[in-house]
């Protein structure tokens, strides 16, 4: 090792080599490459049989040998569908951040490359993972274990891009051209972010398609795009929550200006207490004017820095505490007011973000901390609540649940987990009993600060995938078994504290992520009144024995108002079901009335026919009691053709008798009366012309509907007129 004293002696003399497995393999199988041994090979020949007309085998090209990037797509191919493979079966799932953004990069780069390169068919990638398990397989289990749920994965993925795949490379290829016409050699920021955010295309894919057309990207002008746009979002959820206002963040240059002026860390320590206690404004940020000498006054929004706050600084799902610095002049009078809406901590300073409401706030003011404990005491339980979701799921999914993500604030919990499937009604009804018991069953929540390693070794614990922990870490207990976790947030002392749980809804929020929607406290009780009064509204409708219609018409207004109601998830789906058994009974009845109907209608329809054809009648216009029914109306035709083949038809029938409303009219023509100029296409239509109403069919059968008629005898009449007009017959 070369020091400061020279060359020393290493304390380990070894040599890492770099010689992987695959490399030690490329050696003993006399191969020149690791994408030649035989860890590849079947992936390769299954691969060939997928491609293009004209692309053929992979050939071990590389370099500018590889002219049409045939054998850098196979080689692309074949090791991101290994990758895949592999991290899926550990539980990995491609997502738009962190590690499963990754998967879902290289995803979307190899179905590029498959699909454009060796010119595979949509579907070709999703085709290649039983053949990458039944390589490794045997050597690692796992795969064959997890092999359907990784096939699923990458099928719903590949599906997902291939939509857009197209659309992206016309797009580039169009751009290209562009870019080649202008003589320039540069894909804008804004184009590669268009691509990356309308396309689906991460802009490394964007990257390589750029290279291989002898371009670059303007990766800075990407990165500039793509931070406007979460800075549009920033802005966008601050206002939502403020009321409107602009977010402020302090940089690393900003915490360092701090730190230079002597001014230390914000003392946080009593965020968890319920006190309202002394504080000193200790700068004043005013986001793209810097640190303020002045006052901070009304208009506007500024960030305060207190030398200590009681206040809870957004983190770990819950949202900020709010309320009030209350400036406090020597004498305890109160000199300014300062409304806090948004609370975050940067680099250990915490910033209290809001707006003046009265007097001024200068630095070095002292102002007493006014947290609003109404609102924390809203988040409190459903923080602690989602907890024992937490638990409540691990029981009744089992312990492949984790936590991948959470939200609590004042009106509601929200918690997503990872889950292949939407849970069943069944899971759903245990998941809420089970948390609601928790509660019910006041159970002591304890929170206790210890040693990072020595909270790890703690029976059950559990932290959320990807987060990074302090040392000492917080860790929150109920009951000692039901629940232990790393967290940072306000809590209960009790579960019963927390009153009631509903769970409102459960739904997909990514491939292999299910997000769950609660309330405790008052929302919840009010969402289980409410269930109890649309239960009863239910009962009511089961036991209703009025006119079928009259069910229809309440069973559907029923489902409007559950849809809209604020109810247990359970429970709506349950009262769902029973609703559609009432339609469905309305429904029943309803269709056979109808059948009695048309029978009634054909019976009588069949007699005027006779009469009518003893009359040597050869035109019939009549109304039929069918309803707006255009099968009966088919059935009435077919009648009518085998009693007087000979005889024009044309049936008028209202839905409902008198009513004025829906009115259908068909009718049929025999051959020699088409040819002698009546079409039944036509007499429809001006049948139905007086009406406001038009049908479609041929000459020889045609039917057609107006919305409203108040007088049938016009409809009648004008299909008469227009028969004995254009055959000149016997009506």
């Amino acid at each position: 090792n070369r020091d400061e004293r020279g060359l020393s002696v290493l304390p380990k003399q070894h040599i890492d080599t770099g010689m992987g497995l695959e490399r030690l393999v490329s050696l003993l199988q006399d191969v020149p490459s690791n994408y030649d041994t035989d860890a590849f090979t079947a992936i390769f020949q299954n691969m060939a049989g997928m491609t293009g007309d004209g692309v053929g085998p992979y050939g071990g090209l590389v370099g500018p040998d590889d002219v049409d990037l045939r054998d850098t797509a196979y080689r692309a191919v074949a090791d991101h569908a290994r990758a895949l493979t592999f991290a899926l079966a550990d539980g990995a799932v491609p997502s738009n951040e962190g590690r499963g953004y990754v998967l879902r990069r290289i995803l979307r780069r190899a179905t590029r490359y498959g699909q454009q390169i060796l010119k595979a068919e949509p579907g070709f990638f999703t085709k290649l993972v039983p053949t990458v398990i039944d390589v490794f397989g045997e050597a690692y289990p796992e795969l064959v274990t997890n092999s359907a749920n990784i096939i699923e994965i990458i099928d719903e993925e590949e599906k997902a891009f291939s939509t857009m795949l197209d659309r992206g490379i016309k797009f580039f290829n169009n751009l290209q051209s562009d870019l080649e016409a202008a003589k320039v050699t540069q894909v804008s920021g804004d184009k590669a972010f268009f691509l990356y955010d309308s396309l689906g295309f991460p802009v490394d894919l964007t990257e390589l398609m750029a290279e291989e057309a002898g371009l670059t990207v303007d990766t800075d002008g990407f990165k500039n795009a793509m931070e406007e746009q979460k800075r549009r979002s920033r802005e966008a959820r601050f206002a939502n929550k403020a009321g409107g206002g602009k977010p402020l963040e302090l940089i690393a240059e900003q915490t360092s200006w701090l730190a230079d002026k002597g001014i230390t860390a914000t003392d946080d320590g009593l965020k968890f207490k319920v006190d309202s206690p002394q504080a000193r404004v200790e700068a004043i940020f005013g986001g793209d004017d810097g640190f303020l000498d002045a006052p901070a006054t009304p208009g506007g929004s500024v960030g305060i820095i207190l030398d200590s706050t009681a206040f809870y600084a957004e983190a770990g799902g819950q949202e900020t505490d709010v309320g009030t610095l209350a400036v406090t002049a020597p004498d305890g009078s109160e000199t300014g007011t300062f409304v806090v809406t948004n609370v975050r901590v940067f680099g250990g300073y915490v910033l209290h973000t809001g707006f003046v409401a009265a007097g001024e706030v200068p630095v070095g003011a002292s102002v007493r901390c006014e947290v609003d404990y109404d609102v924390r005491g809203r988040t409190a339980p459903n923080h602690t609540v989602t907890h024992l979701l937490n638990a409540a799921l691990r029981k009744v999914l089992g312990d492949t649940v984790d936590q991948r993500g959470s939200l609590c604030n004042a009106e509601k919990l929200r918690f997503d987990f990872s889950q292949k499937k939407a849970m069943t009604l069944k899971q759903l009804v245990a998941t809420e009993e089970i948390t609601q018991k928790y509660i019910s069953d006041a159970l002591p929540v304890e929170d206790t600060v210890m040693p990072l390693a020595e909270a790890m070794e703690l029976p059950g614990v559990r932290a959320v995938f990807g987060e990074s922990y302090p040392d000492p870490v917080r860790v929150i207990s109920v009951a000692g078994d039901c629940s232990t976790e790393f967290c940072g947030g306000t809590h209960l002392t009790n579960t019963r504290e927390a009153g009631a749980f509903v769970l409102l809804e459960e739904t997909a929020v990514a491939k292999g992520i299910r997000r769950i929607t609660g309330v405790t406290g008052a929302p919840a009780r009010r969402a289980i009144e409410e269930g109890k009064v649309m239960e009863d509204k239910v009962s009511s409708a089961e036991s209703y024995t009025g006119p079928d219609a009259d069910l229809q018409t309440m069973a559907i207004d029923l489902r409007k108002e559950i849809d809209s109601s604020v109810i247990s998830a359970p429970l709506k789906a349950t009262l769902r079901g029973r609703i559609e058994l009432l339609q469905k009974k309305a429904a029943d009845a309803n269709k056979a009335l109808l059948a009695m109907r048309v029978d009634r209608a054909l019976n009588d329809v069949k007699e005027r026919v006779l009469l009518a054809k003893a009359a040597d009648e050869q035109v019939m216009v009549t109304k039929v009691d069918i309803g707006a029914d255009g099968k009966a109306a088919n059935k009435v035709i077919d009648a009518v053709k085998n009693l007087a083949p000979d005889v024009a038809f044309m049936g008028i029938s209202e839905e409902e008798e008198g009513s004025g409303g829906k009115v259908l009219v068909f009718a049929a023509v025999p051959d020699a009366m088409v040819e002698g100029g009546l079409a039944a296409n036509e007499w429809v239509n001006e049948a139905l012309a007086v009406a406001g109403g038009r049908g479609g069919g041929r000459p020889n059968a045609a039917q057609g509907q107006a919305k409203e008629c108040t007088d049938v005898g016009t409809i009648i009449f004008a299909g008469t007129v227009f028969a004995t007009d254009k055959a000149g017959a016997n009506v």
